[in-house]
């Protein structure tokens, strides 16, 4: 084997053995290829796309360069995947709800990426909280539990770490089959029988397009299900926030009105939880027709919260978070509202900007040594397409300084479009299987 043929090899369009995929993803894993190797590799991905079958060899291959975890439960093991968007809060509701409903959920999450939150980052706002674990710690709180929501450890999927950390500085990102990869390969080396994915589009996501979603959506799932498990792909929209709050821990306190039964407090989170839960149990034979109303049985019982109380209590939590979240949770030093200056009705929001002004507030990090502040974003926001007067209330901003504040007020009607009423997108858009 030899790293140079192989990225010659894509260069030109000759299909790979799997076992020169496999090699490569074990050189990537244990430095035998180079940094200027892999980026050439990625940029013939990104230039000439791997044939037929080689998405899925090298989603294999990467999946396999490190430890795979196997697991022997009394039921199904399942997990979901969401390409990010602004107010996603989803993972903190439905890995609780699947497990309440027979399902074991090892869900390997991420931190904040760009204008979007990380799933990591909003459970750390719990005070004490730790996600990163072992993975025999993993393995101990999935099977006591049902659940748990943690870091990727060192020796899961390390070709996956090392190609992604060289594509982001070589512009060589935007690839499906890269992006195809790196996505599945951290999944399926968790040992899953069924995987439901969550493609955002929208201006709140990466994928602004309803065709790029679309080819992503329907990538993902070819891939996943030609990988051996079985995989199921949604578009959602992502116009507008999913949640109300913006913010670590403003979206755990949305989460947990949600474990708690509200069904007024967070409305479209609610919705996309238990599609995604639905398509979960019918994946794994769970539930057929009924899988809605199991799913939000789970939730209207407190089912899902006990689960969750004891995923937090097994990660360092206290063991009364389910009961007194309101006075464990940070708050932020100042709350100023974010008024409409017109009448009219929230025709659009920008939320990539959106997302850039919960960053600027403290609440995500622009270089890796920034610290994140859980307690600032913004709250109550809007829905789109809610009729104004002027004076009344977009959303709140929480601050830790007056000047960021009227920074972040600023940004948020800059981000906000009022005028006519707006048609509104369903929010699942479509399915891929």
């Amino acid at each position: 084997m030899d790293a140079r043929a192989i990225i010659q090899a894509v260069r030109d369009g000759v299909p790979l053995a799997e076992s020169e995929l496999r090699w490569f993803a074990n050189g990537l894993a244990s430095g035998a290829v180079s940094d200027a190797q892999a980026g050439a590799f990625a940029m013939a991905v990104v230039l000439r796309g791997l044939p037929e079958g080689g998405r899925t060899a090298l989603t294999a291959a990467m999946r396999d360069s490190g430890h795979r975890l196997m697991w022997d439960l009394p039921g199904p093991v399942v997990d979901k995947h969401s390409t990010g968007g602004v107010g996603d809060c989803v993972s903190i509701v439905l890995a609780p709800a699947l497990a309440a409903c027979g399902a074991f959920v090892p869900m390997i999450s991420g931190r904040g990426l760009g204008h979007t939150g990380g799933t990591l980052d909003k459970l750390e706002a719990i005070p004490n909280v730790k996600t990163s674990m072992d993975i025999d710690k993993l393995r101990e709180i999935v099977t006591r539990q049902g659940c748990v929501i943690a870091g990727a450890t060192a020796d899961i999927a390390p070709a996956d770490r090392r190609l992604y950390a060289v594509r982001d500085v070589t512009g060589t990102v935007e690839s499906i089959d890269l992006i195809c990869a790196s996505i599945l390969s951290k999944k399926l080396a968790a040992g899953l029988d069924a995987l439901v994915l969550d493609v955002k589009c929208g201006s709140g996501a990466f994928m602004q397009s309803l065709d790029e979603a679309e080819e992503l959506a329907c990538a993902l799932a070819t891939t996943g299900n030609s990988a051996g498990c079985k995989t199921e792909a949604i578009i959602s929209d992502m116009s507008q926030p999913l949640a109300p709050s913006l913010g670590n821990a403003l979206e755990i306190a949305d989460c947990m009105r949600v474990l708690e039964g509200d069904r007024g407090a967070a409305p479209r989170l609610r919705e996309l939880v238990v599609t995604l839960g639905a398509i979960a149990l019918r994946l794994v034979g769970l539930a057929g027709d009924e899988a809605e109303v199991k799913i939000g049985r789970a939730i209207d019982t407190g089912d899902a919260m006990d689960r969750f109380q004891g995923m937090l209590s097994a990660m360092g939590g206290s063991n009364d978070f389910s009961q007194n979240w309101r006075t464990q949770l940070p708050t932020a030093n100042l709350i100023m509202d974010v008024t409409a200056d017109a009448p009219g009705h929230l025709a659009a929001i920008d939320g990539r900007a959106l997302g850039e002004v919960v960053v600027a507030l403290g609440a995500g990090r622009k270089t890796e040594a920034d610290r994140i502040d859980h307690s600032v974003g913004l709250s109550d926001f809007a829905d789109l397409g809610a009729r104004f007067s002027t004076g009344d209330l977009i959303c709140r901003v929480h601050a830790r300084s007056p000047e960021e504040a009227e920074r972040a007020v600023e940004g948020v009607l800059a981000a906000c479009e009022i005028g006519p009423k707006p048609s509104l997108n369903s929010l699942i858009r479509t399915r891929s299987e």
